[in-house]
């Protein structure tokens, strides 16, 4: 088997069998096409089914010299799964990274936004902004007022439909990992400025791909996760905030600032998507001083 056969095979399976999303399966690609340049860089000509352990020891400390131990945690990880693939569908009869380690990383607080960092860079909107006669001023503060007020990936949120909210009900239906769904609440604040941008967004030839897609780009087409990006980066840059901000920013805000209201870690899992509450302890780490209150207020041997 060829390696581009195998790797063919592998993204169907992933779509097909696992249902992951795009972005999922290119990332699991990544992975194993960076082992095919090592292989030629060194002109080592073996197939998936032949490669053995000690040659992906070999890649693996060459490629460690140029990535932090979290990316090498992760390329470990990706390859295991291509190789257990290949076991399952018996072109293989064991797994070349079984006894291969990831190395051992300390567990990474998110960065997170204070409510006052996350009203300055709203306040720092331009709502009167346009382009080629559209006003993406109000779209950009319905933008981050959905990332922070709902929690969403930037995935989800450039996929969000507008068949997928359900005001009246006080919810939006949000397509996650692995396309599973769930229902995440919205306050009226966010219901009120997404609004004002869909009254904006009917004056906009929307291109036929993107008819239900709630937030477009001026042309009418869907936005990337590119754009979302720069989007924060101009907006952090205007506002003068000395922090590193991207998407992610806000969902890991909407945890914390969940968590040190009082909030159900269960609740917090169920709105963030998480498979497992094990993911979503990570908040428990970010703010102690709100469970040493917790401890103070409600046990009985304060």
């Amino acid at each position: 088997m060829k390696w581009s056969q195998a790797i063919n095979d592998y993204r169907h399976y992933l779509q097909i069998e696992r249902g992951l999303s795009h972005n999922s399966i290119e990332n699991y690609s990544y992975d194993i096409k960076k082992l095919i340049t090592y292989l030629e860089e060194h002109d080592v000509n073996v197939s998936p089914e032949k490669i053995d352990k000690e040659l992906i020891k070999q890649f693996i400390y060459n490629i460690s010299k140029t990535i932090n131990p979290s990316s090498q945690g992760r390329l470990i990880s990706g390859l295991r799964n291509f190789f257990d693939y290949l076991v399952f569908e018996n072109h293989r009869t064991s797994n070349p990274m079984d006894l291969i380690e990831s190395p051992k990383i300390g567990r990474k607080l998110p960065d997170t936004l204070s409510v006052d960092d996350i009203d300055l860079l709203i306040n720092t909107i331009d709502l009167s902004y346009q382009y080629q006669g559209v006003n993406l001023g109000e779209r950009n503060r319905a933008i981050i007022e959905t990332l922070y007020s709902c929690g969403l990936r930037v995935s989800e949120l450039i996929e969000l439909k507008i068949s997928d909210l359900f005001f009246d009900e006080g919810f939006i239906k949000v397509t996650g990992k692995g396309n599973k769904q769930r229902f995440v609440p919205i306050g009226e604040s966010t219901k009120k400025y997404i609004d004002i941008w869909k009254a904006i967004r009917n004056h906009i030839n929307v291109q036929p791909k993107s008819k239900d897609i709630l937030f477009l780009n001026y042309k009418g087409n869907k936005l990337t996760r590119a754009m979302i990006f720069t989007i924060i980066k101009n907006l952090v840059t205007k506002s003068g905030l000395k922090k590193t901000v991207s998407p992610h920013t806000f969902r890991h805000s909407f945890a914390t600032h969940l968590l040190e209201n009082g909030a159900d870690l269960r609740a917090i899992q169920m709105m963030l998507g998480h498979e497992s509450i094990t993911t979503t302890e990570v908040y428990m780490h970010v703010d102690r001083s709100h469970l040493s209150d917790v401890l103070n207020k409600f046990h009985p041997r304060k």
